[in-house]
């Protein structure tokens, strides 16, 4: 800079004016380009900081053989999705969970034949923290057949998982390397709904630790109910009352999600199309309806069964979706009272949603569409809570459940 600027100095003693504008021009032109390049620069770092910043993990119903797990780069600005990796899962790892520290991925079996007997299974993973990349660590019995949904309970050192067609829930110790220990205790459901094609016995589909850790939840679609379990020399037991809140006959409850402030909790019926808003009682265990509303207009007339309910990280909307009718339902929450009104229905861009995400930004909505075989992003407005189409999707075959941590570099 020193030498440009003697040589400057040097210049303006010996040219002429007209000389002086060709040279005060270039050196204009020159710092512009540079600038230019500088910011082209910047902005193409700081693109691929953001394109890197959240990775996408996705469970399929993939076979034994095949690399079943997909690993995705995410734009949270875009929702623009870019293969990154994936690994063998064994069959059909439809559902996935991580441990806190993002070291360890556990995956459901969805199947009936594990090791000999009745069951299906739970895998565990370790998560490369370079890349991101699975290597398999083991496998263990779910304790019943049709694993269909997993969840982590760091907290009492647990894996949990629900067995759609042992109609049981089981916990898994977790082991210090990350590994699974054979179930300490099982949970048998009993019972059955008015609806005899679904709902001829019990069928556990969802589990989860309540916010504090001190209940856990399984949601049964066969027999109507929301089931309450303590933990009892590492084992699961069941709560008193046992039955936290007993849903309309018929519904066929399916999942749930908790409000981020632990006063409410949302129950999605597959067989009736509705949603439960519920008040959480954290001392007992046990929920209080407040309010059920559909997820499907009145007018459709057409076979619909709801998947999954997530609740936005603000506490200020809830999100369903609809298989059949093929979209999101989009609800605000009074998070004085729990109670819904509904904004919004949007179209999944593809058939069957199986199961849907929220980012870590809280900016992208992503859609697994299990018949249609694509992954949909969508935008959300966090001021209305409103999904607009983001433009991008990917194909994948047989798309499960998809879930979003920070990026491993």
């Amino acid at each position: 800079m020193r030498k440009m600027y003697n040589h400057m100095r040097h210049s303006f003693v010996k040219v002429t004016i007209f000389g002086l504008a060709l040279a005060l021009s270039a050196c204009s032109s020159t710092a512009s380009d540079s600038g230019r390049v500088a910011g082209e620069q910047a902005e193409a770092e700081t693109q691929t900081k953001t394109e890197g910043a959240y990775m996408v993990y996705l469970g399929t119903n993939g076979a034994a053989d095949a690399e079943s797990i997909f690993i995705y780069n995410l734009n949270a600005e875009t929702g623009e999705l870019t293969q990154r990796g994936a690994a063998k899962g064994g069959a059909r790892p439809t559902y996935l969970a991580f441990s806190e520290d993002r070291r360890f991925l556990y995956a459901v079996n969805e199947k009936g034949d594990f090791d000999g007997g009745k069951s299906g299974a739970v895998r565990a993973f370790s998560v490369d923290q370079q890349t991101g990349q699975l290597t398999s660590l083991n496998q263990v019995a779910s304790k019943g057949t049709g694993p269909c949904h997993v969840s982590v309970d760091e907290q009492n050192g647990m894996v949990l998982v629900a067995n759609y067609g042992g109609g049981n829930v089981a916990a898994l110790p977790l082991q210090p390397d990350g590994t699974l220990a054979a179930a300490t205790g099982v949970g048998q459901h009993q019972g059955s709904g008015p609806n005899k094609d679904r709902q001829e016995g019990p069928h556990a589909h969802y589990i989860t630790p309540d916010p504090a850790n001190k209940f856990v939840f399984a949601v049964d679609l066969g027999t109507d109910e929301v089931l309450g379990y303590r933990y009892r020399d590492n084992k699961l037991v069941p709560n008193e009352p046992a039955v936290a809140y007993a849903c309309q006959p018929g519904s066929g409850p399916r999942h749930m999600a908790f409000h981020p402030s632990g006063r409410y909790a949302f129950v999605i019926h597959e067989l009736n199309s509705t949603m439960a808003a519920l008040a959480y009682d954290a001392g007992k265990g046990t929920f209080t309806e407040i309010q059920t509303i559909t997820t499907i207009p009145a007018s459709f007339k057409e076979n619909n069964q709801c998947s999954a309910v997530k609740v936005s990280a603000d506490g200020r909307f809830l999100y369903g979706a609809n298989r059949g009718h093929n979209s999101i339902v989009v609800y605000a929450i009074d998070e004085a009272t729990g109670r819904l009104t509904q904004v919004q229905l949007m179209s999944v861009g593809g058939d069957w949603p199986r199961d849907f995400t929220i980012d870590l930004t809280g900016n992208i909505l992503l859609v697994a569409n299990e018949r249609s075989h694509n992954v949909v992003t969508f935008k959300i407005d966090k001021a209305t809570g409103k999904l607009t189409p983001s433009g991008h999707q990917v194909q994948v075959q047989g798309p499960m459940c998809p879930v979003v941590v920070p990026a491993f570099d």
